[in-house]
C-alpha cells in the first residue's frame, strides 16, 4: 500500500502538498537539479523534511509527483472545428511540450519513480487518453470518423515519446503531421 493512497484531500494535506510543490519548482527554476534536497525543499516550503519523508518517501518520488502534476492538461484540447486539425494541433503541442528541456526532465522524473511509476506514468497515460478522448467525442458529435484512442496512443504518441526518449531529434511538426495522416487520412 502506498502512503499516499491514504491521504485526505483538502484541508492541511491539500495545503502542505501545494506548499511543497510549489517549493519544488521554484527551487527547480532558480537551481541544478542535482543541488535539490528536501531539506532545502521543506525550509522553502515551511514544513518539516520529515513530514515530506512520510508523504513522499524520498526525492525522486516528490519529484515524480510534481511532474505527474505539472503534466496534468489545464484544458481540453483546441476545437478548431475538425477532428483531424485538432488531432494535429493538440499532437503538434504535445511534441514540442514533452521534447522541451522542462518536459524531458519531467518525463525522466515520472519514469525514475520508483515505488509509484506505474501508478505515475499511468497518471499521465491517463491524461493523453482523456484529451484523445475529447477530441474524439467532438468528431463524433459532429459526425466525423476518428479512429480508436489506442489507435491513436499506438500510431501517433507512442512514436513522439519513443523520438523524444532515445533520438536525439524529436519529432518535427511534419513528422507529426505524417502520423496523424496515417491514422486520420485526408477524405
Amino acid at each position: 500500500m502506498n502512503i499516499r493512497e491514504n491521504i485526505r484531500p483538502g484541508g492541511r494535506s491539500a495545503r502542505v502538498q501545494a506548499s511543497v510543490h510549489k517549493a519544488v519548482r521554484d527551487l527547480l527554476s532558480t537551481m541544478d537539479r542535482g543541488d535539490v534536497t528536501i531539506p532545502l525543499i521543506a525550509a522553502e516550503a515551511g514544513v518539516t523534511p520529515s513530514t515530506i519523508y512520510r508523504r513522499w518517501g524520498d526525492l525522486q518520488e516528490l519529484l515524480a509527483d510534481v511532474a505527474v502534476e505539472h503534466l496534468r492538461p489545464d484544458a481540453p484540447p483546441k476545437d478548431t472545428g475538425s477532428a483531424r486539425t485538432d488531432l494535429e494541433l493538440w499532437a503538434e503541442q504535445y511534441a514540442d511540450e514533452m521534447a522541451s528541456g522542462p518536459g524531458r526532465a519531467m518525463i525522466r522524473d515520472v519514469l525514475s519513480s520508483t515505488g509509484t511509476e506505474t501508478r505515475n506514468a499511468g497518471k499521465c497515460c491517463g491524461y493523453t487518453r482523456e484529451q484523445l478522448q475529447a477530441i474524439a467525442a467532438r468528431a463524433d458529435d459532429r459526425g466525423e470518423a476518428f479512429p480508436d484512442v489506442e489507435t491513436v496512443i499506438d500510431h501517433v504518441v507512442a512514436p513522439i515519446m519513443f523520438r523524444i526518449l532515445f533520438d536525439e531529434t524529436p519529432a518535427a511538426a511534419g513528422q507529426v503531421r505524417l502520423l496523424v495522416e496515417k491514422v486520420l487520412p485526408e477524405r
